[in-house]
């Protein structure tokens, strides 16, 4: 594989930027990036959808099957602020590289294991675990990586196509998975998954960022300098920034009751579906489709995104939340369709404006370590928010739960604007670090 050049960006000017959702791929780095990610999305949907029926095939136990899943969960709720740091010390390249062989080399374990019939629950465990671990440091040194790729102003076209070719990945690993181990047989999905790890391990030598980072250290020789210090790469440098920086805790607080009262619409529409609106199993799956296409649109629009702001984050959550609210007063199934559509694209174009803020507000020597401890808050309420809803509508029913949901999302969201503008936050400066701009005041960008 040719060496990837490096790419020289202009600065745009604010009348000729361009909009366009792809024009991250104007970049060869993120070119590579995205066609090593499609594969590995691929191979991982494949092994995914296999490995359930697995679990099951060994231990005949649903409830074995609930707790492989969270065993490889469970790292990221508890040591994810660990890999952040660990992202933020370590060459970044270096690190994904690591990581991913890494993952492959498990992948290519269990395929063994299974091939020759000595996988039992005990190995498949500790092998979800030892994947859980990995995944610690390998999600945000990706997700950084990828960041090194475009300039700041094409961020969010970058994560727009992350997100198309996470659903193009996982459509193509889904469809992919009855056809490999009808023929090859169910160690083959493993086995296709460690070559997709590898490959993308081989493309990350010729990826070249197309600006400097600090972190990445061996991209490009550093000047020397006098008596330098050494930054504090600890966790808990990186826990006391994430809780002074009100951006950050207002969006954990957004995702808070987003992924608590809305978001679960398997859960919430498959019950009104197959509830109030007396429909089937197969009325459900339309409205799925429907919520997979307003997925993908709302990517392309969040695409063309070029200062994702919090304020924006919150809009977007709040529609979400009234969107909901009158989706579950909908007197019939064709009104429900209409409107999970724009419900889907508020979202994905919400969650894009989010994490184009959580990768570029935190400085160069802290990212690692924001988007850790992001990992482990999603990971709460992943696993929490879920029994939660369902105890809310055990109590108030679909209808009750989708509306008093989303009213609550959109009224907690209007209050915090609200004091925000009584009580506007204090600008906090970031002691500067090598690599960083000095004085960065805390709400330099646009909140």
């Amino acid at each position: 594989m040719p060496a990837a050049a490096p790419v020289t960006t202009p600065v745009p000017t604010p009348g000729s930027a361009s909009r366009s959702p792809w024009r991250s791929l104007r970049h060869t780095g993120m070119r590579w990036w995205s066609a090593a990610n499609f594969l590995s999305n691929a191979g991982t949907w494949m092994q995914l959808t296999v490995q359930n029926l697995l679990v099951l095939q060994i231990t005949g136990s649903a409830a074995a099957t609930g707790l492989s899943v969270s065993v490889q969960a469970a790292p990221a709720l508890f040591i994810s602020v660990l890999g952040g740091a660990a992202v933020d010390r370590w060459p970044r390249r270096t690190t994904v590289a690591v990581s991913q062989a890494l993952l492959g080399a498990v992948a290519f374990t269990t395929a063994l294991l299974v091939a020759l019939d000595r996988l039992d629950l005990t190995g498949l465990l500790l092998l979800a675990a030892v994947t859980g671990v990995v995944a610690t440091v390998d999600g945000p040194a990706c997700a950084l990586l990828g960041n090194d790729l475009v300039p700041a102003e094409d961020l969010p076209s970058a994560i727009g196509v992350g997100a198309l070719v996470h659903s193009a990945g996982r459509l193509v690993g889904t469809a992919l998975a009855g056809v490999t181990v009808g023929f090859l047989g169910t160690a083959s999905a493993y086995a296709a998954n460690g070559v997709s790890f590898l490959f993308v391990a081989s493309v990350v030598p010729f990826l070249r960022p197309v600006r400097d980072t600090r972190s990445d250290r061996d991209s490009a020789p550093k000047a020397p300098e006098p008596a330098p210090q050494a930054p504090d790469l600890s966790v808990r440098e990186g826990l006391a920034f994430f809780a002074r920086r009100p951006r950050l805790v207002a969006l954990a607080c957004v995702s808070a009751i987003s992924s608590v009262f809305g978001r679960n619409y398997g859960l919430t529409l498959a019950v009104l579906v197959t509830g109030p609106l007396a429909a089937g199993a197969g009325a459900f799956g339309t409205v799925s489709a429907v919520l997979a296409a307003g997925g993908i649109v709302g990517a392309v629009l969040g695409g063309r995104l070029r200062r994702p702001s919090v304020r924006l984050v919150g809009v977007l959550a709040a529609a979400g939340g009234l969107l909901q609210a009158v989706a579950g007063l909908s007197p019939s199934l064709l009104v429900l369709l209409v409107l999970v559509l724009p419900m889907a694209v508020v979202e994905t174009v919400s969650d894009t404006a989010m994490t184009a803020v959580l990768q570029t507000d935190p400085p160069v020597h802290l990212r690692g370590r924001v988007l850790g401890i992001w990992g482990s808050i999603g990971t709460v309420w992943s696993l929490g928010g879920p029994p939660l809803l369902g105890l809310l509508m055990e109590t108030a029913g679909a209808r009750g739960a989708l509306v008093g949901g989303g009213l609550l999302i959109a009224g907690t969201i209007a209050t915090g604007f609200a004091v925000r503008v009584r009580r506007p936050f204090a600008t906090v400066l970031i002691r500067p670090r090598d690599g960083d701009a000095p004085l960065t005041p805390a709400l330099e960008t646009a909140a």
